[in-house]
């Protein structure tokens, strides 16, 4: 999935459209979406608006490019029952005959057809489309025949400027058919189809361009559900989020939208961090969609981002029942967070290493299953896998902090005096001393290393430890306001040089030192008074 961070909604002003009934199948159909318009017009086919004769010659139409010849023609027939004057269904019928090779069959079906709608313009033209459907080489000059009827019929039809912008995006002349498309905006009001054709031809060229017609077609026809669900898909494909998270909240409030738009929209709430609202789309459709993947995994990541990290856990066995399903290393990633929020490391180190076998690539993902292994106190694991990742060469200097870490862990979890911890813990100062060389001016680094001296000797005091600290010092004193901003690295480092100065029997220095703590923190009583029982 390709998806940003930046949605910022106000949906509470969400535009209610009113659907168009069989007429919003009709406009699908028209932009070459022939799925959706076969679903608007089956869904709106016994509706008492709708216009049956119509219906049906799109229906038919769907059934040629679906190659079901026979079901095109049925679907002509019953266009012409319910009305035996409608032209369409006529010249629907001629390009079946076409389609099967009957030219004279065809010819006698257009003749009825013009005999029906004397010099009407769309007539001519839907001749021309079922020549070009059936074959636009072999009959190009009857395509220029009925074009030429069409200008003679009504020079300002759009439809037939439509049909010649068609003919020109099939030889992929982008500008030409661009052109044909505008010339039929310009002779119609919120003819869709027009537009949507007109955006396609220009989005991967000027993408604002386009989306800006979609919005003039939506001024124009605003009740047009294909208009609605092309801007909001313009949106979403030019990477507008939020503003494509806007189309669709308006869009999803016409009837004729599709399930799959709920789903779509409940991902892209998701994406602009309304996870209760997408959550609650995503619920309400797994009522009845329950395998739905999509569904599942947001249901499941709304949980997890809302810290709902037992029902995320929930969810993600939900998600993860589905048979036959492909998950993403981001599937498993989640879960593996899920898992260590609920204290549950040692099944996060399974899901982790799920994740990097789907993604190997995916570099973060080694570090967090270091973390996951360290979380649950296997320090060599966590040890073993973090240095894989930087040996793979692409860290940062924090990233030496967090190995000089993991070495220390592995030292301090070892055998006191053992070569092992001696190994590992000259390795965590070796890769401190690297941070400490980019980065010579911080004190976190050099604070760190002293700490490793502690754990070196055993937590007992030592010189390296006591001179390591006072370089600490040396670096606070640089700023004055880490007096107190870092306030607690100076408590650190005087009471660890105080206690190095107690195990070599200096108490006056030792005390010199607890004092200077206690001017960090006058209110400490229990401080005070071990200071002046200090002899």
């Amino acid at each position: 999935m390709k998806f940003k961070f930046l949605l910022s909604l106000c949906l509470a002003g969400a535009l209610t459209a009113s659907a168009q009934g069989y007429k919003d199948g009709v406009e699908y159909f028209k932009a070459d979406q022939f799925a959706n318009a076969k679903t608007l017009l089956e869904r709106n086919l016994n509706d008492a608006s709708t216009d049956k004769a119509v219906a049906y010659y799109y229906l038919g139409a769907i059934a040629i490019h679906e190659k079901d010849l026979a079901a095109a023609k049925a679907n002509f027939e019953k266009g012409l029952a319910a009305n035996p004057d409608n032209a369409y269904n006529k010249v629907g019928l001629g390009e079946v005959a076409l389609m099967n090779g009957n030219v004279k069959e065809a010819e006698n079906y257009f003749d009825e057809a013009k005999k029906v709608n004397k010099k009407d313009a769309g007539v001519f033209s839907a001749i021309g489309r079922a020549y070009f459907n059936a074959d636009p080489v072999k009959y190009a000059k009857e395509i220029e025949k009925y074009d030429a009827q069409a200008i003679k019929a009504d020079k300002k039809d759009p439809s037939i400027f439509v049909l010649r912008g068609d003919r020109k995006a099939a030889v992929k002349e982008w500008g030409d058919a661009a052109a044909n498309y505008e010339n039929a905006i310009l002779y119609s009001k919120g003819l869709p189809e027009a537009y949507v054709k007109y955006a396609n031809a220009y989005f991967n060229v000027n993408p604002d361009y386009a989306i800006a017609k979609l919005q003039e077609l939506l001024q124009e026809n605003p009740s047009s559900a294909l208009g609605q669900r092309e801007l909001a898909e313009k949106y979403y494909e030019n990477d507008q989020w939020s503003k494509a998270a806007a189309a669709y909240g308006d869009y999803i409030n016409n009837p004729n939208h599709f399930v799959e738009d709920e789903v779509r929209y409940s991902v892209l709430l998701y994406y602009g961090q309304h996870y209760e609202q997408s959550l609650e789309i995503a619920n309400r459709l797994l009522a009845s969609d329950p395998n739905n993947l999509q569904l599942q995994r947001i249901a499941f990541l709304d949980k997890a981002a809302m810290k709902d990290y037992a029902g995320a856990e929930a969810a993600a066995k939900s998600l993860f029942a589905l048979k036959n399903a492909k998950f993403t290393s981001n599937d498993y990633s989640t879960y593996a967070e899920v898992l260590q929020e609920l204290g549950k490391d040692s099944l996060a180190i399974f899901e982790y290493e799920k994740a990097i076998e789907v993604n190997p690539d995916k570099l973060d993902l080694y570090k967090a299953l270091s973390s996951a292994y360290s979380g649950a106190k296997n320090y060599k694991k966590a040890l073993e896998v973090f240095q894989n990742f930087i040996d793979k060469g692409d860290y940062v200097t924090n990233d030496l902090v967090t190995l000089s870490s993991r070495y220390q862990n592995v030292a301090a979890t070892s055998e006191e005096g053992s070569p092992e911890k001696q190994a590992a813990i000259a390795k965590a100062i070796e890769t401190i001393e690297q941070v400490i060389a980019k980065v010579p001016d911080n004190p976190i680094p050099v604070r760190n290393k002293a700490r490793m001296m502690l754990v070196k000797y055993d937590n007992k005091p030592s010189e390296e430890m006591e001179a390591t600290y006072q370089q600490v010092v040396a670096l606070l004193d640089k700023d004055p306001e880490n007096k107190t901003k870092r306030a607690d690295m100076y408590n650190e480092a005087y009471s660890q040089i105080a206690s190095y100065y107690i195990s070599q029997k200096d108490i006056p220095t030792a005390k010199m030192y607890y004092e200077k703590v206690y001017e960090l923190d006058p209110t400490n009583q229990a401080l005070r008074d071990y200071i002046d029982k200090m002899k």
